[in-house]
């Protein structure tokens, strides 16, 4: 078994693990199963981090597949092109020097690639655009062909089991020390070891809001778990996917925020990302917009936190493109527009961020994410290795 130079570093095995009175069958016996619940980043390099590490994985997902907010979306027009869009985290910038490690591993695979391109920030007022990359001087990585093609790949990983359209019901921690999952259509997942939670809904009362479920997970297992899992701020955010016959020549950077704009926060050209040009749509161009937290914290004040509805989401995409013809830049009517909402993707507090993820050793529990860590790409890498981590020197031990 190869275990990468990250893995060594950040995922130690316990001495005892090599102690010769465990025998392997007790090792595979014990250290098993592990189950990892949500497929984004932090939870897509937890299950693989665990699984070079000798441990199973089983992971759950309750959407079609991996990624979370750096899944892909793909959309047909009417004239039947294929659109794709990144229309969660445009990309990502690392300055751990293990994470760092980790990037030019996918790297080398072809699962990341630098974006190069010059961004900036453009003025609503004074209608202009300042100066080009003076807010993120780090590299701006992506992934090939899309975000999300870093998650599929951890995710049919040696060792790693991945369950799509497996929505989590319950999570009980049962007496023998292992845990028993139950889908939400009351279907026996299995019994595992430990379990790593990557969904910071399946342990809040933010999903009985949006769902009327009471979580999955009973926060009174965890008593101190749950009292900083409580009330985690969020940031809000709509984000528009447009689709132009023709380059937006008089916008002369490939990504931008928006400085005076009550509505719009940031976009980019999706179609000026390496790799996203294919022969089937070279003559269109892809922009994402996203648009400010206060903006879809007023449609969700109005609309509730439920699914948006059709006509929502229309209205929605409307406003965000009249805002963006405003800024005086002769933006034609695109042949495709389409929003969507990120209700609760965003995290704006970092609420383990010394320990990087949240653990219950008594339980075998780990709770990861960016919002353990920072609130971007990077702060989830950094918080799926170190629940990996805790859960493969413990069960190393046993």
């Amino acid at each position: 078994m190869t275990i990468s130079t990250i893995s060594y570093k950040l995922l130690p095995f316990c001495l005892c693990k090599s102690d010769p009175s465990i025998d392997s069958a007790t090792m595979s016996n014990v250290a098993t199963k592990v189950a990892v619940v949500g497929s984004g980043i932090s939870g897509a390099v937890c299950a693989s981090a665990l699984a070079k590490n000798g441990i199973s994985v089983t992971l759950f997902e309750s959407a079609r597949g991996p990624g979370g907010r750096m899944s892909q979306r793909r959309e047909i027009s009417e004239d039947g092109k294929e659109l794709l869009f990144d229309h969660g985290a445009p990309f990502f910038s690392v300055s751990n020097c293990d994470v760092l490690k980790l990037v030019h591993e996918w790297e080398s695979k072809g699962l990341v690639a630098e974006w190069k391109e010059n961004f900036g920030s453009f003025d609503c007022i004074s209608k202009k655009f300042l100066d080009n990359d003076q807010e993120a001087p780090n590299k701006k990585y992506v992934g090939l062909p899309g975000m999300n093609s870093i998650c599929k790949a951890l995710c049919n990983e040696t060792g790693v089991e991945s369950k799509f359209g497996a929505s989590i019901g319950r999570l009980e921690c049962l007496d023998d020390e292992k845990w028993s999952l139950t889908g939400l259509d009351g279907k026996n997942l299995g019994h595992f070891s430990g379990v790593v939670l990557s969904d910071k809904s399946i342990a809040s009362p933010r999903f009985t809001h949006v769902t009327g479920r009471p979580p999955p997970l009973d926060l009174s297992l965890t008593p101190e778990l749950a009292l900083k899992l409580q009330d985690i701020p969020v940031s809000p955010c709509f984000a528009l996917m447009l689709a132009f016959a023709e380059p937006l020549s008089s916008i002369s950077v490939k990504g931008f925020s928006f400085k005076n704009s009550e509505i719009l926060r940031w976009s980019h050209c999706e179609s000026s990302k390496p790799g996203r040009s294919t022969a089937r749509h070279v003559s269109v161009e892809r922009w994402v917009l996203h648009s400010t937290a206060n903006y879809a914290s007023g449609v969700i004040a109005q609309t509730g936190l439920q699914k948006p509805s059709s006509a929502t989401l229309t209205k929605v995409a409307e406003e965000l493109f009249r805002e963006f013809q405003s800024i005086g830049l002769n933006i034609p009517q695109p042949f495709f527009m389409k929003a969507h909402r990120w209700g609760s993707a965003f995290p704006t507090a970092s609420i383990a961020r010394e320990e990087k993820c949240l653990w219950d050793r008594k339980k075998r529990l780990a709770i990861c994410g960016d919002f353990c860590v920072s609130p971007n790409v990077e702060g989830a890498i950094l918080s799926g290795l170190a629940a990996a981590s805790k859960l493969t020197e413990m069960l190393s031990c046993l």
